[in-house]
């Protein structure tokens, strides 16, 4: 199945699907830790909390890079820029990461 936008042109699947699955791998590896070590909730229960915010991270994958992308504006725009972009969406990443790990240090 071949995924369109609103205006009914092909997208492709693949930024989607490494977006969404990155945010089950975060949601669901911290999320728990996360809610078991702050909260002192069951695993379950940790486990069911973080599901809608996984679920909320896949709708705005979906709305940004599927329903709402344009295409054809991706030949308008400098590689410069894309990489750029990139660039700054890694250390946002890598930023991510060292701040949910704050929380467990100990000073």
């Amino acid at each position: 199945m071949r995924l369109r936008n609103r205006r009914g042109d092909p997208v492709d699947p693949v930024p989607f699907l490494v977006v969404a699955g990155t945010a089950f791998m975060i949601v669901y590896s911290v999320g728990p830790v996360y809610l078991i070590t702050l909260f002192g909730v069951d695993v379950a229960t940790a486990v069911a909390g973080s599901t809608p915010v996984f679920l909320l991270a896949t709708a705005a994958a979906y709305w940004r890079l599927v329903r709402t992308v344009r295409p054809d504006l991706r030949a308008e725009t400098p590689a410069e820029w894309r990489f750029r972009r990139l660039w700054y969406a890694a250390v946002g990443f890598g930023l991510l990461l060292v701040a949910l790990t704050l929380p467990f240090l100990e000073w």
